[in-house]
């Protein structure tokens, strides 16, 4: 790598962090007042339902697709490609959004509700990591690059909103999450996924050989 380039994505780098400094704070705050509407009552158990649609292995398959697509339209169609733009993009948006939920689940250890049935059970250490829901923080990273880019030409794109929303329920009826887990994991993708949208080169571009960036569709 030469020196411009080192240079280059230095810069860059700290511009990202800077930025996300910025944006994180009164983020991660927004956050915290959603999972306040616990003590309203906003919280309860559905009835639990682990059969069909609702089964683990669905809802398992649903994550590994999205990640599948979204790499798989990235690398196919190349940075270059206005829709491959948006699936690195997505790239940027789930890693990020995914990082971030893991960080948090730890840094809030809510129990879930099956680990006692009570949605006030915060700080709880390793044993739960409830809140937010990193299944539906990825579902809202994936589709919210998409509707960003392309729901004001294509008013249908906002259907895609039906990942993250069966994502959420079908957690509420595994007992694996309280409504407000599931609200936040939302909120957090869908603010991740927005702010992907406003870099003009996805990081996952600048950090990778220039090669995966072209797109395997222009080279064959």
């Amino acid at each position: 790598m030469s020196y411009f380039e080192r240079t280059h994505l230095m810069t860059s780098s700290n511009l990202y962090v800077h930025g996300f400094r910025r944006w994180s704070a009164p983020f991660l705050l927004l956050l915290f007042l959603i999972s306040s509407h616990a003590y309203a009552g906003l919280d309860h158990a559905l009835g639990y339902d682990k059969d069909g649609l609702y089964s683990q292995n669905f809802q398992t398959g649903l994550e590994v697709s999205v990640i599948a697509v979204e790499v798989t339209g990235a690398l196919w169609l190349g940075n270059d490609d206005p829709l491959g733009h948006t699936f690195w993009q997505t790239i940027d948006s789930s890693a990020i959004a995914g990082i971030s939920s893991t960080v948090l689940k730890y840094a809030f250890s809510r129990a879930r509700p099956y680990q006692g049935d009570n949605p006030n059970l915060w700080f709880r250490g390793s044993c739960c990591q409830s809140f937010p829901s990193g299944e539906v923080t990825l579902q809202a990273s994936f589709v919210t690059p998409f509707i960003a880019n392309y729901a004001k030409q294509n008013p249908w794109v906002w259907s895609l909103e039906f990942l993250p929303v069966w994502d959420a329920y079908a957690r509420l009826k595994s007992q694996a999450h309280w409504q407000t887990d599931v609200i936040a994991g939302w909120a957090l993708g869908t603010g991740v996924g927005y702010w992907s949208t406003t870099r003009a080169t996805p990081i996952s571009v600048q950090i990778l050989p220039g090669g995966l960036s072209v797109g395997f569709s222009k080279r064959f």
